[in-house]
């Protein structure tokens, strides 16, 4: 007689017994975690805040998190359950408190010793190691002398943040266990390898550049004697590119390597998934418009959710 038995679907309380009659059940798949690398961009990675709502919201379980720059400090805040006080804190900045937080310093490795900006984080991680943290962090930065691609995986997550968002030229560089380390976005903008390093099952990247202008094109030029001036005005883009100053040029400069390097890499070793929130439209420097920012992150992460949850079902872990 056949086992109808058998053929009975299983529900989430009950297994079904092998064939032979044994009594060991059957395992029942786990629906994975995500594993997020969080990229870096300055300003823009404010966004991030609001991809992160998003997940939680729908109850998307973040396994792991991979950082740079800026995705190191809102990943770090988020692990430590410090992303309500980072939000609030980003949400209040204007152009003048951004100036009240830049500690300009002469002579050192940047225009910014980042002082200021560290009191700040102080008052919420100070103590806190990456070990505390109950789920893998890794804030990628760069060795200043070698190139060489630091993960910082252990130790105090204070120093592993300002590491990874230490924009050469503009913030100090930090001296750790003999290294000297700036900004990871230097090598590594998109940490997808770092968590395929870590042997996830589902990585999701946010890319914070995808919908920047033109930076892959390449462009056949006229060396004319028009001024840059009138070239900028009849191309109305006078404001952003004419009055950039010495700050502006360096950063623009350091985002254009940085989404070179993205496409590169992302292109060897893409992620699951990426979300891309569209942000060109928002200077690397505006940190004050936070506001607008997670909400398009949130906007962007509630609108790939589905994606993400049928990735997850596809994905049977035992």
């Amino acid at each position: 007689m056949m086992n109808w038995s058998f053929f009975r679907p299983a529900d989430a309380a009950t297994t079904l017994e092998p064939a032979g009659g044994g009594s060991t059940p059957a395992p029942i798949p786990k629906k994975p975690k995500i594993a997020l690398a969080l990229g870096g961009g300055a300003a823009r990675g404010w966004a991030h805040i609001g991809v992160l709502r998003a997940l939680d919201e729908a109850k998307v379980e973040v396994g792991m998190i991979a950082g740079t720059s800026i995705g190191a400090l809102v990943g770090g805040c988020y692990l430590a359950g410090k992303l309500d006080e980072l939000e609030t804190f980003a949400r209040s900045l204007t152009m003048r408190r951004m100036a009240a937080l830049l500690d300009l310093t002469i002579g050192g490795g940047g225009l910014f010793a980042g002082m200021r900006l560290t009191k700040r984080m102080q008052e919420h991680l100070e103590g806190m190691a990456i070990e505390d943290l109950g789920r893998p962090f890794v804030a990628v930065a760069t060795e200043i002398r070698t190139g060489h691609e630091v993960w910082i995986d252990s130790g105090s997550l204070i120093t592993a943040i300002r590491a990874s968002y230490a924009l050469p030229g503009i913030f100090e560089p930090i001296k750790c266990n003999n290294r000297v380390l700036v900004d990871g976005a230097l090598v590594n903008p998109v940490p997808v390898t770092v968590c395929r390093a870590y042997e996830q099952p589902l990585v999701v990247a946010v890319n914070l550049h995808y919908d920047l202008y033109g930076r892959s094109a390449v462009v056949k030029h006229s060396a004319s004697r028009q001024s840059l001036e009138t070239q900028f005005e009849r191309d109305g883009d006078r404001d952003r590119r004419a009055n950039l100053g010495l700050t502006g040029v360096m950063v623009e400069a350091f985002n254009i390597i940085q989404d070179r390097i993205s496409r590169a890499r992302l292109a060897g070793d893409p992620p699951d998934l990426a979300l891309q929130p569209r942000l060109s439209d928002i200077g690397l420097s505006e940190f004050h418009r936070a506001s607008e920012l997670i909400d398009r992150g949130y906007k962007e992460g509630m609108a790939r959710i589905a994606e993400i949850q049928r990735m997850q079902e596809a994905i049977k872990i035992y």
